[in-house]
């Protein structure tokens, strides 16, 4: 019997996952034990600091995780682990619109609005239409293809976020036209601190790592027969392009706002004062 000792520990603890009935399942464990291991090893901790690492990782479940936030997907945000995952698996063509992070605020079912219906009615802002045109890689219009949007408010601040609200906010889910064509109404995005009462925080204040992220509104877009994108749309000389805490800007994201003093909007509609518009095409891959 081979007894442990710090020299054969590592190949006896790969060994014993190698028994894993699943091929993934046992592919993904023994690297796991190898890479931890390696850090381990690099790093040398000491007991006191191991234990504190698992009561890092004990208290980011157990007070900052729930229905409405999930501080495990910040934390692999702000470690880039997040983008390093959808870039691997990124493998579209060129030129299709580029995917980026989920993030941590995304929620499910997102009330259906008809295009152009303002999704930020009632909350302050500046008044913002986000349209252009879906298609697929030759310019051919993606009619009804589905636009789930949403963003935080003036304040930087997203609805599950805020417990006094229980019902959606600055979400809601778009379809494009026969055309392709899609028109949201919304409020200019702001740029916003990643949430620092949690365990990411006390990690991001120990650092001169920003925790601000630049103006953006999150998109997923679907459409049968084609790939899913998940993506942002990032405002043109936003402060915190360059320093995203999450890694999520990609140059072909960043668009420019044009601010109008008034007129008609891209609904047709005349707009009293001031208001932006914003044109974001999304090129789709067929599957």
């Amino acid at each position: 019997m081979a007894f442990v000792n710090k020299d054969n520990l590592t190949q006896l603890a790969k060994a014993r996952w190698e028994t894993s009935h699943s091929p993934r399942m046992r592919e993904v464990m023994t690297k796991l034990v190898e890479h931890a291991h390696a850090f381990v090893r690099d790093v040398n901790p000491t007991e006191a600091e191991w234990l504190a690492a698992c009561e890092f990782l004990a208290r980011t479940g157990r007070e900052f995780c729930d229905d409405r936030r999930n501080e495990f997907i910040l934390l692999s945000d702000v470690l880039g682990i997040s983008t390093l995952v959808v870039q691997l698996n990124d493998k579209k063509a060129d030129g299709t619109t580029p995917n980026t992070v989920l993030g941590p605020f995304y929620q499910p079912g997102s009330p259906e609005m008809a295009d152009g219906q303002n999704m930020a009615e009632g909350i302050e802002g500046e008044t913002c239409y986000v349209h252009g045109n879906v298609t697929d890689l030759n310019g051919t219009p993606v009619p009804n293809a589905r636009l789930d949007v949403w963003q935080a408010d003036d304040e930087g601040m997203y609805e599950v976020q805020l417990p006094e609200i229980t019902d959606p906010r600055l979400r809601a889910v778009f379809h494009t036209g026969s055309d392709g064509k899609y028109c949201v109404q919304t409020i200019s995005p702001l740029g916003y601190t990643i949430p620092m009462d949690g365990t990411v925080g006390d990690l991001i204040r120990g650092t001169e790592i920003s925790h601000f992220r630049p103006a953006h509104i999150h998109f997923i877009v679907e459409a049968p027969g084609y790939k899913r994108v998940v993506t942002h749309l990032f405002r043109k000389d936003a402060p915190y392009l360059d320093s995203d805490v999450v890694f999520g800007v990609k140059d072909d994201l960043i668009v420019p706002f044009n601010v109008h003093d008034g007129g008609e909007s891209p609904t047709g509609d005349k707009v009293n004062g001031p208001f932006a518009t914003v044109q974001f095409d999304i090129r789709l891959e067929a599957v």
